[in-house]
């Protein structure tokens, strides 16, 4: 039988075409990526498919070469504003012969490697509808889109897709789920997606859980007792911000007690850029930052006698600069709207602990500081808290990385197996390598309690079940008592006596294929700030820290590193003293600025009453430090800069003692201090170059 004209004309059309397959890395999930290939492909005409995987986004189209090398070519280059394209793959194919171009469903098989996106701060599209009256989402507080909204918080596996997400217990109404299924729509996919017919509800509870009220009503209620000086508990994208009015003393001095924070400086929220450049000198930079998707928290130049509004002088005691951020939700939108001041809102947790993440949590922990509870019924997977940095001209530093930021990666030159970075025990951060990048987590803490301890195991099991990594090695801290170390230990030995471990980690350590691999703490600070700049060395690293175990059993801190990841010499130090008690030297600057003049003057310095750290202690306190010194007695050796600025900044008028976030720790179990001889005090020079450089003996980091 002779085939028909038409099938003849298919027939030789396909001889025209090729099929171009594209696999696209990065974090390119949960940004519209897919409607934008679709938009891309049937405006080129072309045919085939998109679908969402584990390791990004795949495509196949196939037509003319003309077409195909211009699909190529923009996929990447007109990518959606917030994608991060990390890879694109192509190869070439014979035709299939696809008739239409579809979105295909997300498939779930292979090695997990899709970068997740962080929260991203509410778009101006959805700002407009958030305060158009005649909008059907008006003033609902969890609108989002394709550019905007919840990702890391939400996500339960990956592929990111809406039954994946915490979000899969919301029904879509009809009205959203068309706007969900019609590509053409900027929330095609939108996987938070929701509307006040069909998604969460915000109510306000009292202290105890008792519901208050409900919805609009329960947002101006919030609002009415913030301004009457109350403190309002408010679920956020990551868990609970802690809040008050920032103008009104009492409050804020309520809620410092009550988060046992007795100095660090407090963050506020405010509605606009014109309230920042009410409190703070705002520059360009800082109001591209502050209006940016990540929305951090940016410590700015305060006005002092020249702001134009109030600010309670506890919020940030002796402090030429205020922490502060715009709203990141509409939640946080509106509730700035309808307070019009500046408000507190700090981490919901106590000191040390980890922030709260579900409202029945958040009651029975933060219910003695809080007076009220603005919830909703959207589940947060995990705890993020707000990223904080401050500007070096127009360049943002990162002081804390999380909400914005975590978990993208970091990339490095080299390919690495799946490694699992414990971190330190100060600003605890998990990372986890494999490929060519390094996934950090969000920021934890300071593992001060068994709560913050929890946090910390959790971040780690998280991470590798939402990556299915197995990893076949840990990289801990040398410092031994250090919980992220101990931690490491029980975990390469299998021992579970403590608490659970994750599967993955279980099974490799009882299969004897886990290493154990110790890093000098000011090492990783050299690797990290080379894998950050995309630099692989050797290079000449100056740290500045407050404590690290030493590989001479000393403490580290003022150091000069020559070398890369896989090792390095120590160059030259700050110059060597003891610290007369340990951790007391750290609490009462005092002590150590004693050390310090002994260490320079000699015994003469005990007599010098002139000046304020010498005075403050009695004749007996001075010898008995003195002979602690002289021994060694509980006065480890630091050549920290940590150990030495703190007094010298204080010397004049030093103060008895010191409460500070973030100071070195001394550990007192399980100390072992080499014995050397005292440091010669015949040389005032502060950095002494080692008689011989020390190789790194803690294996790569």
């Amino acid at each position: 039988m002779c085939e028909s004209w038409s099938e003849a004309r298919r027939r030789e059309r396909l001889s025209e075409v090729r099929r171009l397959r594209v696999e696209v890395s990065g974090a390119v999930q949960g940004v519209g990526f897919r409607p934008f290939v679709y938009r891309l492909a049937t405006e080129l005409g072309l045919a085939g498919w998109v679908l969402n995987d584990v390791r990004g986004v795949e495509v196949e189209v196939e037509g003319a070469a003309g077409e195909l090398e211009a699909f190529r070519a923009r996929i990447e280059a007109e990518a959606p504003p917030r994608a991060v394209v990390r890879s694109v793959a192509v190869s070439w194919h014979e035709p299939a012969g696809f008739r239409t171009f579809e979105i295909r469903k997300s498939t779930g098989g292979g090695r997990k490697s899709v970068s997740v996106l962080p929260d991203l701060a509410t778009c101006d599209d959805c700002l407009a509808e958030l305060n158009d009256p005649a909008d059907r989402r008006y003033r609902y507080p969890f609108l989002n889109c394709t550019n905007c909204g919840p990702r890391f918080t939400i996500v339960r596996a990956l592929p990111y897709d809406r039954p994946n997400t915490t979000m899969s217990g919301f029904a879509l109404c009809a009205d959203c789920r068309r706007e969900y299924e019609e590509p053409r729509d900027r929330r095609f996919h939108a996987q938070p997606t929701a509307c006040p017919a069909c998604g969460p509800r915000l109510a306000l509870w009292s202290n105890t859980g008792e519901v208050i009220a409900r919805d609009d009503e329960a947002l101006l209620a919030a609002a009415t007792a913030l301004l009457v000086g109350r403190i309002v508990a408010v679920k956020g994208l990551g868990g609970f911000h802690l809040c008050c009015d920032g103008r009104n003393a009492a409050a804020v001095a309520r809620l410092r007690a009550g988060k046992v924070r007795r100095e660090k400086p407090l963050a506020l929220m405010v509605k606009d850029v014109a309230a920042a450049r009410a409190l703070c000198e705002v520059s360009k930079a800082a109001e591209r930052w502050l209006l940016s998707p990540e929305a951090p928290i940016l410590l700015l130049p305060r006005l002092g006698p020249a702001a134009t509004v109030p600010v309670a002088p506890n919020v940030a005691p002796e402090s030429t600069r205020l922490g502060v951020m715009l709203p990141s939700t509409p939640l946080h939108h509106l509730l700035l709207a309808a307070v019009d001041a500046p408000l507190v809102a700090t981490s919901g947790n106590l000191s040390d602990e980890p922030i709260a993440t579900d409202e029945l949590e958040a009651v029975a922990r933060l219910g003695p500081i809080a007076d009220l509870f603005l919830v909703h019924d959207r589940p947060v997977e995990r705890h993020t808290d707000d990223s904080v940095g401050w500007l070096f001209g127009d360049e943002l530093q990162l002081l804390r990385r999380a909400r914005g930021f975590a978990p993208l990666p970091v990339p490095v030159a080299a390919t690495l197996p799946t490694v699992l970075a414990v971190g330190a025990h100060l600003k605890s951060v998990v990372g986890l390598g494999f490929g060519s990048e390094v996934v950090l987590s969000q920021h934890i803490g300071d593992l001060e309690t068994p709560e913050a301890l929890g946090a910390f195991e959790r971040v780690v099991a998280d991470l590798l079940r939402l990556w299915e990594a197995d990893p076949v090695a840990i990289a801990h801290d040398l410092h031994p008592d250090y919980l992220s170390t101990r931690w490491a230990r029980r975990a390469a030995a299998g021992d579970e006596s403590e608490g659970p471990l994750p599967p993955a980690i279980l099974a490799a350590a009882r299969e004897g294929r886990l290493r154990l691999v110790g890093v000098q703490h000011h090492h990783a600070h050299l690797a990290s700030c080379l894998a950050e700049n995309g630099a692989v060395g050797p290079a000449l690293g100056v740290t500045w820290d407050g404590t690290g175990y030493g590989t001479d059993g000393t403490i580290w801190g003022g150091e000069f590193l020559l070398g890369d990841a896989a090792g390095y010499a120590r160059v030259a130090h700050l110059r060597p003293f003891r610290l007369p008690g340990g951790d007391a030297a750290i609490k009462e600057p005092r002590r150590a600025a004693l050390a310090l003049l002994l260490e320079l003057f000699g015994e003469a310095a005990l007599d010098r009453d002139d000046i304020s750290p010498v005075a403050s202690f009695s004749a007996a306190e001075r010898a008995l430090l003195a002979r602690m010194i002289a021994t060694g007695t509980r006065s480890p050796v630091t050549t920290s800069a940590g150990g030495s600025s703190t007094p010298s900044r204080r010397s004049s008028g030093c103060t008895r003692s010191r409460v500070s976030k973030g100071r070195p720790r001394w550990p007192s179990r399980r100390w072992r201090i080499r014995r050397r001889e005292a440091p010669t005090r015949s040389r005032p020079s502060p950095v002494r170059r080692p008689a011989r450089p020390r190789s790194s003996t803690g294996g790569r980091s």
